[in-house]
């Protein structure tokens, strides 16, 4: 328990926090960068939508490959530890074609319908350096 004193410090230390949070909020003035447009239409989003799934899903399951290989090496003759990494391995490679074969799905929905569900393929945010 926080003795009389200690518990005085602390609620004034929370309220003069909460006191300036709201002048710092308000010392900003431009809220919104010039990078960031608004969306205007419903197919960017689902367009940015799947293509975020699909980046994800398959990071996802590479890293799943990747932690069962580890598992694998780590169990050494274990049985228990070699049978569930094993099934890791199984279920992240199933993962990785399904997520290709999603992928694939859909490159031929765009081919043979000639609509844009993801133009140009999966775009994976990069980082030039530069501010």
């Amino acid at each position: 328990m926080l003795s009389v004193p200690k518990r005085i410090m602390g609620t004034a230390l929370l309220e003069a926090t909460a006191l300036a949070v709201p002048a710092a909020a308000a010392a900003q003035t431009n809220l919104v960068p010039e990078t960031i447009r608004p969306i205007n239409d419903i197919v960017q989003v689902v367009r940015g939508a799947i293509q975020f799934i699909l980046v994800v899903a398959f990071v996802l399951a590479f890293i799943f490959l990747i932690i069962g290989g580890i598992r694998w090496i780590v169990a050494g003759g274990d049985e228990k530890g070699v049978a569930g990494a094993r099934g890791m391995i199984t279920a992240a490679l199933i993962g990785l074609v399904i997520v290709l074969v999603a992928y694939a799905i859909i490159r031929l929905v765009e081919i043979f319908f000639g609509v844009d569900i993801i133009t140009g393929g999966v775009n994976i945010p990069t980082y030039n350096g530069t501010p």
